[in-house]
């Protein structure tokens, strides 16, 4: 029994890392405009790319009736097209394997009987939430290739909440399997709770800052520009309902999402600072401490990576500060799961 059950454990943490780079790769796919190069959604014919130059030339055409080439790409070479299409043609490859991944080994333990009723409840919901976020992934693209050249903010940061919903679901089951779900609630469970909401808020103005390129606007630090609280936030005549569905016709949205991307950074790394210092005070488990070390180690880290971005930004959005920005991001909230589940359920680690 202890082999199956680690061949299931085993399978679940190869899904964590499978997700974890097909967000990574949705992250290069955006820092580097190929989100839009595909522009059908084809779930069992889209898995063969261009094989020759006459279908290449068909797929750069249909490309070509798009906002993002006419406003932005006009003149664009083939090779070029073929750079971004790789981008997105990878995401949505990546996206299929991992639906193999899952779904033949589930069926596989299901039939075997190798799964008991909480995980198979679990799973269940992570196909479900996987679902969800692949169609959210197609409403995303399709709001590129109406009237603007790019894909709604919004929708993007939507999106990227949503992988990440499935990523952390899919972690908290692997921590139920590996060492249940013995309840205990210590005192910092509420203030690794109260973290976790502010990590996603973080993470929602993340992909917006992504989705805006708002760090072209202010790429400097610790000022933005040369003001700590730009003037435009204390106009009155900037709040307004067109300057939030509108954002990308005035510099007020990005303006306001970049202050406060900023503003929560610093609130968390205080938070983080008191969760580590309360928590080292009322344990002496060692194996927590260890864990509080790396909790706000990869914070600094982030922070660090955050600061690098912004500076490095040129005229166009660093990919790989971008990308590594992002990652850190998805390392942050594990931690972060890691230590609220533990300070909630009892374990013959901890």
């Amino acid at each position: 029994m202890l082999v199956k059950r680690k061949i299931v454990v085993f399978w679940m943490i190869l899904g964590l890392f499978m997700v974890f780079f097909q967000i990574i790769i949705g992250g290069v796919t955006r820092l580097t405009g190929s989100g839009l190069s595909i522009t059908k959604w084809e779930i069992i014919t889209g898995t063969i790319p261009p094989l020759n130059a006459e279908e290449w030339e068909e797929s750069f055409e249909f490309y070509k009736d798009t906002p993002q080439y006419r406003k932005l790409n006009e003149g664009m070479s083939m090779s070029e097209f073929k750079f971004i299409y790789f981008w997105e043609y990878l995401h949505r490859l990546w996206a299929r394997l991992m639906g193999l991944v899952f779904i033949i080994p589930f069926i596989i333990f299901l039939v075997k009987r190798w799964l008991d009723k909480r995980i198979i409840r679990r799973l269940v919901v992570l196909v479900i939430l996987a679902a969800v976020v692949g169609l959210f992934g197609w409403i995303m693209v399709a709001s590129g290739l109406i009237e603007r050249p790019w894909v709604n903010a919004y929708k993007l940061s939507i999106h990227l909440c949503l992988a990440l919903v499935v990523f952390s679901h899919l972690l908290w089951t692997v921590l139920l399997s590996l060492y249940g779900a013995n309840k205990k609630y210590t005192i910092m469970r509420r203030s690794m709770l109260t973290f976790l909401v502010l990590m996603g808020l973080q993470i929602f103005l993340g992909g917006m800052m992504s989705g805006m390129k708002a760090s072209l606007l202010y790429s400097t630090w610790p000022k933005m520009g040369t003001e700590w609280l730009p003037s435009i936030l204390l106009d009155p005549g900037q709040w307004n309902v067109s300057n939030f569905v509108d954002y990308d016709t005035g510099p007020f949205l990005i303006t306001i999402v970049q202050f406060f991307h900023r503003g929560i950074a610093y609130l968390l790394i205080l938070c983080s600072l008191y969760i580590v210092f309360q928590s080292n005070r009322k344990t002496n488990l060692r194996h927590f401490r260890s864990l509080n070390v790396v909790f706000i180690t990869m914070l600094i880290i982030q922070m660090a990576l955050g600061i690098t971005t912004l500076i490095r930004t040129a005229g166009t959005v660093p990919v790989l500060y971008g990308v590594l920005h992002q990652a850190g991001a998805i390392f942050v909230l594990t931690i972060s799961i890691v230590l609220f589940y533990f300070h909630s359920y009892k374990s013959t680690v901890y």
